[in-house]
């Protein structure tokens, strides 16, 4: 039975949490200091809400605060996160962004045969019968979004037990995997110089994102703070109003349904995205000085939470062999990333971005972009609509290849 039911007390609940986690970051107590070496404040962020929902304090999957913060919050953190970019530097970062994308994507076509490969010798009775049907949806999910994880679900016609089974798959290794990125995040600076990366594109947005906002920098008075409210939900209200018919206009086209184009979700983040990238170039891109990523940042960790909440700790242990078989493919797809990286000195950045763009889409992609730096963001969103383009065509040829590795 779950304890907090009502969804204004578990924002509180949420809300009290991340407000201790943060609090004990600035403790100068030598255990708090000792602690926040090792372990990033973000992944408390999302962990904590993830044992509340497992210990039966509040109920993930019957809480409306992840599509409120997904479809409120997460375009006008997009906005305010991105109208202080400054747009020919993030291209300056170079084509090993979109490397390190693409080759997440092949670790996730070539990781799913081979996981079914080495499960049919240790457990051939795991991934016996159509389980390879249901991990089509799971390949759909993790090189695109839901919409390519549907489309996946009606073309191999995976049945709805399965298909229940393959979400929990999907969304336990997708998590587990998300606080190593948020891990190698905490701790880029040391990997990248372990491993001779060059991070100087980076670093020199970084600095001339800082630059611009100490020079720039004031104390927010209440006008500062209703205006920048007004741009993140004025913008995120014009997206979902240009959404709407958006999405309409591309239902029923079935190349259409493929890209996702026919998609609220898609449409809200490629339109708040392209709105916060087009205030750059106005005099809005100012409200950074009055902390407009700051608050962009606050309610960024208010997803993450939210995104935590709905992760159970202990449905590893229901069917531990499709678990298996879900870290082994997700291994493969880190083990090719981290090799491409090794080879190609690539900054721990893309390889996280890069992976996360395939794996956790549009709605953590910028999470784990903003880890980084919140200038980063976008990066993050371009990535994932790439992924979303590419989705169900991969997830189609990984659905193939795992028929066949089925036998």
């Amino acid at each position: 039975m779950t304890l907090i039911t009502n969804d204004a007390v578990v924002l509180g609940l949420l809300s009290v949490t991340l407000g201790a986690i943060f609090w004990s970051t600035q403790s100068t107590h030598p255990f708090w200091r000792r602690f926040y070496r090792y372990v990033p404040a973000l992944l408390l962020c999302y962990f904590i809400p993830a044992i509340y929902n497992t210990a039966g304090v509040i109920d993930g999957e019957q809480s409306r605060l992840y599509f409120i913060a997904s479809r409120y919050l997460l375009p006008a953190t997009l906005v305010l996160l991105t109208l202080s970019i400054d747009l020919r530097s993030v291209l300056r970062l170079g084509p090993k962004a979109v490397t390190m994308f693409l080759v997440g994507t092949a670790g996730v076509v070539i990781g799913g045969p081979l996981a079914i490969l080495i499960w049919g010798v240790i457990s051939p009775e795991t991934v016996a019968d159509d389980v390879w049907r249901g991990m089509t949806t799971v390949a759909g999910s993790w090189i695109g979004g839901g919409a390519n994880q549907a489309a996946m679900k009606e073309v191999f016609e995976v049945g709805d037990n399965l298909f229940g089974m393959m979400v929990a798959v999907d969304v336990i290794v997708a998590n587990i995997w998300m606080a190593v990125l948020l891990w190698m995040a905490a701790n880029q600076q040391r990997l990248d110089e372990r491993r001779g990366a060059d991070t100087s594109a980076i670093t020199a947005l970084r600095k001339k994102m800082e630059t611009f906002e100490a020079e720039h920098a004031r104390i927010p008075k209440l006008p500062d703070l209703m205006f920048i409210l007004a741009v993140g939900f004025g913008a995120t209200g014009l997206a979902h109003a240009l959404a709407s018919p958006l999405a309409a206009a591309f239902s029923g086209l079935a190349w259409a349904e493929r890209l996702s184009l026919s998609s609220e979700f898609f449409w809200i983040v490629v339109l708040a995205t392209t709105i916060g990238l087009l205030l750059s170039f106005t005099r809005m891109r100012n409200l950074e000085g009055a902390g407009a990523s700051k608050i962009g940042s606050a309610m960024l960790y208010i997803l993450v939470a939210s995104i935590g909440m709905h992760m159970d700790l202990t449905s590893m242990f229901t069917n531990p062999g499709l678990f298996g078989v879900g870290l082994t493919w997700i291994a493969f797809h880190a083990g090719l990333l981290l090799l491409v990286a090794r080879l190609i000195r690539a900054p721990v950045f893309y390889l996280a971005v890069g992976s996360q763009a395939n794996i956790g889409g549009a709605a953590s992609a910028p999470v784990v972009a903003a880890a980084f730096h919140p200038s980063l963001a976008p990066v993050g969103v371009l990535l994932a609509v790439l992924g979303y383009a590419l989705g169900t065509y991969c997830a189609w040829i990984t659905g193939q290849l795992m028929r066949l590795a089925a036998g």
